[in-house]
């Protein structure tokens, strides 16, 4: 619905488990990495615990679509059944034809046939088992026994348990010991950091197709975190509902209220994760009508929640527009963090050659020596730079022959959006390598600006430059783009 409003191509957060959205951050990938291995060298019974939500089916599909073809594949979503029953699903998923009606023994034979042929055969059986926190206990115990088919030097079974915390509840059970003795590996998916939570973000945005600067600023991801409690299943609801309150709204730039639609609108928003309490009080007031007393309630609860270490903001990578500049700090008027009311007339002041003219923070000179100037200099430097880079482009690409080719980093209808990333990159990108080009829109379309790094002689050149790009710039996404294909849309 709200797809092409962003550029998108496709749904950024469902949250169906499509392995093309598989995020490797938040120690997913090292997890992945280590499953692999286990399970191609035998490794017996491995265990991947993680609360509702983690991303545990998603690690098992990535996990089943990286194994080596000599895999044989028993998966097992419903393991809620009677140790006999559980021997007969594994029977059925790996089509040995076994009746109904046989008993245990015959089925035991028939698959210990099974994975000796298929030992012959240099090949490896591995059964995944969904959700094994509903395994009752005798079913868990007749796993174990499986476990136990093997030869002189190999395992003939491995399986793997993917399950909620109250699977290692149930394995602490003294009845059941001698099967977590046997778990040779054990893995734990812990829920994302808020650095995590602003990567995650992206990352699905950019696998979606989307090309512009961050959607979600410090303070969005700070709230998305804390009401979801770093879990992948929360974000992505959060995530989807208030894109689409932004879409609404007709604006591209995700706000708070957006974000506490999004938690009205979903069954969780009532847990107590991290910072949640808060955003329920917002939702109370708001409810009331107090929407200067919300948005003041709001403030002081959120700034108390990001006190924490794991909970420090993200520096966005567009950042918010700057707030007023504060008064000039002197011997008797020290700085302080919050705004302050300016010093009474009378008040003690440094004295300046001509004393009709009143204190100022800083000087021309000062001002043109100093980068940090106040937050409106500052403004109107970036402003300088982006016009900057426009008319740079114009020259650049009057230089360029048609058979030349560029990096498009990402596009933008949104000046300001794009004057803050412009200031950001600069940091770490040598500016005169970056050129902006404005593309008009249609009658349905805004204009847009894309910004562009770089210029190579040919499509595998400017390929070749990918790897090796700056962090900031890579996240993007870029893309190669020909000279000839730019100025067509000029």
């Amino acid at each position: 619905m709200y797809y092409e409003f962003f550029g998108l191509t496709q749904a950024p957060f469902r949250i169906t488990p499509n392995t093309d959205f598989f995020f490797g951050g938040g120690n997913r990938g090292p997890i992945l990495e280590a499953l692999i291995y286990a399970v191609s060298n035998g490794e017996g019974i491995i265990k991947v615990s993680g609360e509702v939500g983690s991303g545990k089916t998603m690690l098992c599909n990535m996990l089943m679509e990286r194994l080596q073809e000599n895999v044989e594949i028993v998966y097992l979503a419903n393991p809620s059944v009677s140790p006999d029953e559980i021997l007969h699903a594994i029977a059925f998923e790996l089509q040995l034809g076994i009746e109904r009606q046989a008993t245990r023994l015959e089925v035991m034979q028939a698959f210990q046939e099974h994975l000796l042929k298929r030992h012959a055969e240099g090949k490896r059986v591995v059964v995944f088992v969904e959700e094994s926190q509903g395994m009752p206990i005798a079913t868990l115990e007749e796993i174990r026994l499986l476990s136990n088919l093997e030869t002189r030097n190999d395992k003939l079974l491995q399986i793997v348990l993917f399950g909620q915390p109250e699977l290692d509840d149930n394995l602490r059970q003294p009845n059941i010991r001698q099967l977590r003795e046997r778990i040779t590996h054990s893995f734990g998916l812990a829920p994302l950091t808020v650095n995590e939570v602003r990567e995650y973000l992206m990352f699905r945005l950019r696998a979606a197709g989307y090309r512009g600067p961050d959607l979600f600023s410090g303070k969005i991801v700070n709230m998305i975190a804390r009401a979801s409690g770093g879990l992948t299943r929360r974000i992505n609801l959060i995530a989807d509902k208030a894109l689409l309150a932004a879409f609404s709204e007709n604006t591209h730039t995700v706000k708070p209220r957006h974000i506490e639609a999004a938690l009205r609108d979903s069954e969780f928003s009532h847990v107590a994760v991290g910072g949640a309490p808060a955003l329920r009080w917002t939702w109370l007031l708001a409810a009331l009508g107090g929407v200067a007393l919300g948005a003041a309630g709001y403030a002081w609860i959120a700034g108390r929640a990001e006190v924490g270490p794991a909970q420090q903001p993200v520096k966005p990578a567009v950042l918010p527009a700057p707030a007023a500049p504060a008064p000039p700090a002197s011997a008797e008027n020290p700085p302080v963090p919050a705004p302050v009311p300016p010093p009474p007339a009378n008040a003690a002041v440094p004295q300046t050659p001509d004393s009709s003219v009143p204190p100022t923070p800083q000087t021309k000179a000062e001002a043109e020596t100093q980068p940090a100037a106040s937050p409106e200099v500052g403004k109107n430097a970036t402003r300088d730079l982006l016009q900057e880079r426009l008319d740079a482009t114009t020259v650049w690409l009057a230089q360029q022959s048609n058979t030349a080719w560029t990096l498009q980093a990402l596009s933008s209808d949104s000046d300001d959006d794009l004057r803050n990333y412009l200031r950001i990159l600069s940091k770490s990108v040598d500016i005169n390598s970056i050129f902006v080009y404005r593309r008009l829109g249609n009658a349905d379309r805004k204009p847009t600006l894309s910004v562009l790094y770089g210029s190579y002689g040919s499509k595998a050149a400017a390929e070749k430059m990918l790897p090796g790009l700056p962090a900031q710039l890579k996240s993007n996404r870029p893309w190669p783009r020909s000279i000839d294909s730019i100025r067509a849309e000029l």
